[in-house]
């Protein structure tokens, strides 16, 4: 960051409307990945934690995701 104090005359650059769709889209799922924390994060407060018979062990949902990743990734020879 600069030292210096924004003046008046600063001129913002405006984006390509390429580059500008991009960051409402980043921003959209941002927004839609932070609205479905605080949903759960007000569940939580509501209704208390869940029972251990009701999760799934983090192991499982490691493995899961680790399958995930190895399927959109080509196999190195």
């Amino acid at each position: 960051m600069s030292d210096q104090p924004a003046t008046a005359d600063t001129v913002r650059r405006h984006l390509d409307p390429a580059a500008a769709d991009a960051v409402r889209a980043y921003a959209a799922r941002t927004r839609e990945s932070a609205d479905r924390f605080a949903s759960v994060l007000e569940d939580l407060a509501t209704h208390g934690l869940p029972s251990v018979d009701e999760c799934t062990p983090w192991e499982d949902l490691r493995e899961k995701h680790l399958a995930r990743l190895a399927a959109h990734r080509p196999a190195v020879a």
